[in-house]
C-alpha cells in the first residue's frame, strides 16, 4: 500500500509541476480541436490532393491544435488544390473558425445580432487581446426519427455551452459542457444495455422508462515545454490512425482523464499519453450503487516519423495495469521490457500504422495491433487458429476527387480482430474503459467491410453515404467466451482448445447497414440534417433476418454529428 501510495503522489507531483510551472517557459499556443470526421475530412483531403504530407503536423494522432491549423490554412491560400467553389467555401470556413490564428484578415459578420452578439460568424461573443483571448457559443442538437418495429421512436435533445481560447498566447484551453436525453435507435439502446454504458458517455441515468439522461463535461489545458515539446492535460477521448475506425486507440469509448506530449523534432513526433479510466466492473444497470468507481491506468506511445515526402510510418505500443506504476512515466522506455523485468501481468500491446500518399488524390492506410503472438504456431501448419495469435489488421483507400469529379471523395476500409484480441486474463486490465472498447465497437472476433461516399455538390451542402458489413461472433450466453466481448477473461468460459479459433467463431452474425445523411449548413455551424438508415441482421440463431429502417430529421448547433455506424 505505501508503495502504491508513493507512485500516486509521484505522479501528483508530476501534474503539479506540468500544470503550473511549465507554463511560464512556453510558448504561443492554441486549444484542440475537438475530432469530428466530417470536419476533419475537410482538412485532409487537400493533403491528399497534394499528393504529400502535411508539414506543418503529423495527421497520425487526433485532435489537432487550432494554431497549426492556421498555418496549414494560410499555405493553401494559394495552392491549385483549392479549384472549385465549395473548396473556396471550405477554406473560408475553416479559416473563419480559426480565425485568430490566421495572419490575413477573415470577415466579420455583415449583420451581428443585437450589434453586439455573432460580430464573428463562428462564436456567439468573444474577447481577443494578447494577454486574454476567450470565445464562447451554445451548443444545441434536437433530432426525431421514426424507426420501424421501434415502440419507442428514437429522438435526442442536447444543451450546453463551448468555450475555447489562451492566456497571453501561451496557455490554450477548452471546456464543453452538455446535458442530454435521448431515445436511441434499437441496436444502440441493445448496445448500451449489453455494456451497462452509453456509448461514448458512459455513465447515465434512466430518463422515463425506456430513454437515457446524461451529461458530458470535456476539456483541457495545453502548453508548450519547449520549443517542440507541448503538452497537454485534459478530459476527452484521442483517435490514432488515419481510417474511420482504429485498432490502436478510438474515439468510442468515454472520454477519460489524460496527459499527453507531443514531441515534435524535424521529421519525427513522438506522442505519450498517460491515463486513468474506469474499469469494467458490472453495477446494476452500469451504476454503481455505492463507493466509488474501481479505477486502472493505461500508457500509451507512438513514434511517427515521414518517410520522404509521401510516407508516413508510425509504432505504437501500450500498457493496461490495475495499479498506477511509476516505470510506465518514462516516455522512451520498452513496456514489454518493464512489464517482464517487473514481473507483473499487465497487458501490453505493440503495431504500427502508416499513410502513403501514392499520387495526388490517392492514399493508402493501414493497421497492425498486435495483442499476443508466437511465431510457431502462427506460420506453422498444426498450429493454425490458434488462441495466442490475437491481433487486429486495418487497410485503408482514400481516392479524392474520384473519377475526376470536383468534392466527390471515396474510401474503403477493412478491419478484422481475430478471437480474444484486446481481452485478458487479469481483472481490470481489458483493452476498454468505463465497458467500452477503446478500439472497435464490435470488440474482436469479427472482419468487417466499410464503403463511404462524401459529395459536396453545393458549398453548402454536403451528401454522405456510408454501407457497412460485418461478419462476427456472438456467445450464447454470459458465462461463455468465443472471443468477441473484449470485458470477459480470455481462460474463463471458452469452450475451444488451444487451436482451431476462427473469425466468426460462436453464434455467427452477419450486418448489411447504410447509412445516407445530408447536411446543409443554414449558418456557420448550425446544420439541418436529415438521415436514412438501413440495417439488416441475420444469424444462427434468428429464424429470419432482423431488418428496420430509420429516418431522422435534426438540427445541430456547434454539435458534432451522432455516429451510430457500428
Amino acid at each position: 500500500m505505501q508503495n502504491i501510495s508513493l507512485r500516486k503522489s509521484q505522479a501528483s507531483l508530476i501534474l503539479f509541476l506540468a500544470a503550473f510551472l511549465y507554463p511560464y517557459f512556453s510558448f504561443s499556443q492554441g486549444s484542440y480541436i475537438p475530432y469530428d470526421r466530417d470536419y476533419y475530412h475537410r482538412i485532409e483531403r487537400y493533403e491528399i490532393l497534394r499528393g504529400q504530407n502535411n508539414p506543418i503536423f503529423q495527421t497520425g494522432v487526433k485532435p489537432w491544435r487550432r494554431d497549426l491549423l492556421g498555418k496549414y490554412l494560410d499555405s493553401l491560400a494559394t495552392d491549385p488544390v483549392i479549384q472549385s467553389k465549395s473548396d473556396v467555401f471550405n477554406l473560408g470556413y475553416l479559416s473563419q473558425d480559426n480565425w485568430e490564428f490566421m495572419s490575413s484578415e477573415t470577415p466579420l459578420s455583415k449583420k451581428p445580432f443585437l450589434n453586439a452578439l455573432y460580430k464573428r460568424p463562428g462564436d456567439l461573443t468573444y474577447y481577443n487581446s494578447d494577454e486574454f483571448d476567450i470565445h464562447a457559443s451554445p451548443v444545441l442538437y434536437f433530432n426525431g426519427g421514426i424507426e420501424t418495429d421501434n415502440a419507442q421512436n428514437p429522438n435526442r435533445l442536447t444543451r450546453g455551452v463551448v468555450i475555447r481560447g489562451s492566456i497571453d498566447k501561451k496557455v490554450g484551453f477548452y471546456t464543453y459542457l452538455t446535458s442530454s436525453e435521448a431515445f436511441f435507435p434499437s441496436w444502440v439502446k441493445n448496445t448500451a444495455e449489453y455494456n451497462g454504458a452509453v456509448p461514448g458517455e458512459g455513465f447515465w441515468k434512466e430518463y422515463n422508462s425506456d430513454g437515457y439522461s446524461y451529461f458530458s463535461a470535456l476539456g483541457h489545458v495545453n502548453f508548450n515545454l519547449t520549443k517542440n515539446i507541448q503538452a497537454q492535460i485534459g478530459h476527452d477521448r484521442n483517435f490514432v490512425g488515419e481510417g474511420y475506425r482504429s485498432f490502436l486507440l478510438s474515439d468510442f469509448s468515454n472520454p477519460y482523464m489524460f496527459v499527453k506530449l507531443n514531441t515534435k523534432v524535424w521529421k519525427f513526433q513522438l506522442t505519450n499519453i498517460w491515463t486513468q479510466m474506469t474499469s469494467d466492473v458490472m453495477y446494476n444497470r452500469g451504476r454503481p450503487t455505492d463507493g466509488r468507481y474501481p479505477q486502472k491506468w493505461f500508457s500509451f506511445h507512438r513514434l511517427g516519423f515521414d518517410v520522404g515526402k509521401k510516407l508516413n510510418l508510425g509504432f505504437f505500443e501500450s500498457v493496461m495495469t490495475d495499479q498506477a506504476n511509476f516505470n510506465y512515466f518514462n516516455p522512451l522506455i520498452f513496456f514489454r521490457w518493464v512489464e517482464q523485468s517487473l514481473g507483473t501481468p499487465d497487458k501490453v500491446m505493440l503495431g504500427t500504422d502508416f499513410k502513403w500518399n501514392l499520387y495526388p488524390g490517392m492514399q493508402f492506410y493501414g493497421q497492425f495491433a498486435l495483442d499476443e503472438f508466437v511465431f510457431g504456431e502462427f506460420f506453422g501448419i498444426d498450429g493454425k487458429g490458434s488462441k495466442r495469435n490475437k491481433y487486429g489488421v486495418q487497410a485503408g483507400y482514400k481516392y479524392i476527387n474520384a473519377f475526376k469529379i470536383s468534392n466527390l471523395d471515396l474510401q474503403l476500409e477493412f478491419n478484422s480482430a481475430r478471437p480474444y484480441t484486446f481481452q485478458e486474463k487479469q481483472d481490470y486490465q481489458s483493452y476498454s474503459n468505463w465497458r467500452t472498447p477503446l478500439t472497435h465497437p464490435r470488440g474482436a472476433n469479427f472482419r468487417e467491410f466499410l464503403g463511404i461516399i462524401r459529395y459536396q455538390p453545393l458549398p453548402k451542402l454536403n451528401l454522405t453515404l456510408l454501407a457497412m458489413h460485418q461478419l462476427y461472433g456472438a456467445d450464447p450466453d454470459a458465462t461463455t467466451n468465443f472471443g468477441g466481448d473484449v470485458l470477459k477473461n480470455r481462460l474463463v468460459g471458452s469452450p475451444t482448445g488451444l487451436f482451431g479459433n476462427f473469425i466468426g467463431q460462436g453464434i455467427e452474425n452477419q450486418i448489411i447497414q447504410t447509412n445516407l445523411n445530408a447536411s446543409y449548413m443554414l449558418r456557420h455551424n448550425f446544420f439541418i440534417d436529415a438521415t436514412h438508415t438501413f440495417r439488416r441482421r441475420t444469424a444462427q440463431d434468428l429464424g429470419s433476418p432482423e431488418s428496420s429502417q430509420l429516418i431522422q430529421l435534426g438540427l445541430r448547433w456547434n454539435f458534432l454529428r451522432p455516429d451510430y455506424n457500428y
